[in-house]
C-alpha cells in the first residue's frame, strides 16, 4: 500500500509541475509587442487621421460604381472617417510575424513596400511624401483560395480624395466590380 501512495504522489507532482510550465508557456511575449515598426505605421496615420477628420467640417462626393452599371453619386458628411477609411486601416503591414516579409525601396519622394511572400494580402504600399507629409498612400491587396479571387487598389490623398477599386471573382457566381470614390472638401457655413 505504501508503494501507491508514493507512486499517487509522484503522479500528482508530475501533473503539477506540467500545469505550471503550461500555464508559463501560454503567457504573452511583452518583447514581441514592444518592438519598434519596421514598416510604415499606416494603422496608427488612418486612425489619426480620422480623427482629425471627424473634427472638421467637411462634405464628401461620394460615388458608389458596381460591375460598370451606371454610379451613384451623393454629397455627404461622413459621420465616422475610421469606418470609412477601414480598408486601408486594414491593410497595415506591421505585424510582428510580417517584420522580414517586404522589401523596403527609398526614393526621394516615397518608400515602396513591396511583399516577398506570395501568400500575404498586401502586395504593395507606396507612401508619397513632401517632406515629413505624407502626401499619398496607395494599396495593392492580393487575395486567392479555392473559392474566389480578390484584387484591391487603395488611394487616399489626405484632405482631398480616396478611392477603393476592387475586383472580386466568385468561383461558380462570376464577378464583381466595386469602384468607390470619395472627393473631401470643406463644408459650406
Amino acid at each position: 500500500m505504501c508503494w501507491y501512495k508514493l507512486l499517487k504522489y509522484k503522479v500528482e507532482l508530475c501533473c503539477g509541475l506540467l500545469c505550471i510550465v503550461v500555464l508559463a508557456s501560454c503567457r504573452p511575449n511583452v518583447r514581441e509587442s514592444s518592438v519598434a515598426n519596421r514598416y510604415f505605421n499606416l494603422k496608427t496615420f488612418i486612425n489619426a487621421d480620422s480623427a482629425r477628420l471627424n473634427k472638421l467640417p467637411l462634405t464628401v462626393i461620394k460615388t458608389v460604381r458596381h460591375n460598370n452599371d451606371v454610379a451613384q453619386t451623393k454629397e455627404l458628411q461622413i459621420k465616422n472617417w475610421g469606418q470609412e477609411l477601414a480598408p486601408f486601416s486594414a491593410s497595415d503591414i506591421n505585424k510582428p510575424a510580417w517584420k522580414d516579409s517586404y522589401s523596403i525601396i527609398n526614393k526621394a519622394d516615397s518608400v515602396v513596400y513591396a511583399a516577398l511572400e506570395d501568400d500575404l494580402v498586401t502586395r504593395r504600399m507606396v507612401i508619397y511624401r513632401a517632406g515629413e507629409k505624407v502626401k499619398r498612400i496607395k494599396i495593392n491587396n492580393y487575395t486567392k483560395n479555392l473559392l474566389y479571387q480578390t484584387t484591391e487598389q487603395l488611394d487616399y490623398y489626405p484632405d482631398s480624395l480616396y478611392s477603393i477599386d476592387k475586383l472580386q471573382k466568385v468561383r461558380f457566381l462570376g464577378s464583381n466590380r466595386y469602384i468607390i470614390s470619395g472627393k473631401i472638401k470643406q463644408a459650406l457655413k
